[in-house]
């Protein structure tokens, strides 16, 4: 059994490969998130990092292992001593912009030699992938035996446009904390906006999030509610600020100051904790999610915000109209900050209307706890890990075909 501080478990093991905190992105978060889930359920979890330059002294010590992003060695290594080790269940999480190689095939080389079951969860399943993309993200999924995603739409994807085999393909839903239990009126007084109307944008900032829409509809609106603040909350991406430093931010701030909306408008430029992160939500009447890709398939902030009870406001990327398709929030268009405006001043001019969405906001969070949540990959891991009649060779020449065609190439 794999150790962890010189101790061994009886309970079953599962292995996560993925980014993971310190690593300062979504998917870290996500991973280690379920990772907790999954260990109040009975498991215990180990962590295979990945999208490393270096390796570090790791301060968790579930991290048993750290692969670079290039090193192909690595990836061989680290499916090598999981077959060695008593791990039932391998729990990859997919994303194009983590592994190696081109647009991240250095994954099919950890698949290859992997004798474990595996289940991968898909972060990215765009509509109109390239080629590559299409050929990598169908040979993960036949190389897994479980597969999971976020919005039953994925579903459909994989199978008309990747033409991947669905009949292993399960949707849990993006977990959330549970909400904090202090009422908004006092989340508001710990971050100093009481009697405050709070609209707020979570995350780390970097452009396609559409944040510059959302501070040009604000003169429309706070002219008729001049109480009105808008937060934006979160540092700067850090590979966004390795590459172009705080450009980004300043131009927003430009336009706040272009606007006059230094009373509106607050920037809170920091890494958020997860307690932060529940703060802020409670204080928030509605949450916004301006983001320019309408192919965006999962948004762990959508998630976080329907789970607090957030009315949202929404531009129809792929994911938010699957989840706010029977309420919860509103839908606008891409884009456009009028159209965001209008969408304010409606639920804002309407307390019926926010009193509908947040209640059926509130419906929908029971599901996505990381409670119900950890327990729904709980049991796909006990049964993916049980079934030794699945056919686990069958899926490796497909996926040795593909990278030998890329070496001949």
């Amino acid at each position: 059994m794999i150790q962890r501080n010189g101790l061994t478990r009886n309970r079953p093991q599962v292995a996560f490969v993925s980014t993971y905190p310190p690593t300062e992105c979504g998917l870290a978060t996500f991973t280690q998130d379920v990772l907790n889930a999954v260990e109040r359920h009975g498991w215990d979890g180990v962590v295979v990092s990945a999208d490393h330059e270096m390796r570090i002294e790791h301060p968790d010590p579930r991290v048993v292992y750290q692969i670079r992003r290039e090193e192909n060695a690595d990836y061989i290594e680290a499916a090598q001593m999981l077959n060695r080790s008593p791990v039932r269940v391998v729990s990859l999480q997919h994303e194009y912009g983590i592994f190696g190689g081109e647009m991240g095939d250095k994954v099919l080389t950890f698949l290859q030699h992997l004798r474990v079951p595996v289940v991968t969860t898909l972060h990215t399943v765009v509509p109109k992938p390239t080629p590559t993309m299409r050929e990598i993200l169908r040979e993960v999924v036949r190389a897994s035996d479980a597969v999971v995603v976020m919005a039953g739409t994925a579903v459909r994807l994989l199978d008309t446009v990747y033409d991947a085999p669905v009949h292993h393909v399960y949707v849990i839903p993006h977990g959330a904390p549970e909400p904090l239990p202090i009422s908004p009126q006092e989340a508001k007084a710990r971050i100093g906006m009481s009697g405050r109307t709070v609209v707020s944008t979570f995350g780390l900032v970097s452009r396609g999030k559409g944040i510059e829409d959302v501070i040009r509809a604000l003169p429309a609106v706070v002219e008729q509610f001049p109480n009105l603040v808008y937060m934006v909350l979160g540092e700067t991406h850090p590979k966004v600020r390795a590459q172009e430093g705080e450009a980004y931010r300043e131009f927003l701030m430009s336009e706040v100051e272009r606007l006059g909306l230094h009373q509106h408008v607050v920037f809170v430029n920091r890494y958020l904790t997860l307690d932060d992160i529940r703060l802020y939500l409670r204080a928030t009447d509605i949450y916004i999610t301006p983001y320019l890709n309408p192919d965006q398939i999962t948004s762990g902030t959508l998630a976080y915000a329907i789970a607090t009870g957030c009315v949202v406001i929404s531009t129809p990327y792929l994911y938010a109209r699957e989840v706010l398709a029977d309420g919860g929030g509103m839908l606008v268009q891409f884009n456009n900050p009028n159209s965001i405006a209008d969408a304010m001043l409606q639920l804002l001019s309407d307390p019926v209307l926010m009193r509908y969405h947040r209640l059926v906001a509130q419906r929908k969070a029971a599901g996505l706890s990381w409670n119900r949540v950890g327990q729904a990959y709980t049991h796909l891991f006990e049964r993916v890990g049980r079934d030794l009649t699945l056919p686990f060779g069958v899926v490796q020449p497909a996926v040795s075909s593909y990278l030998e065609s890329q070496r001949a190439g």
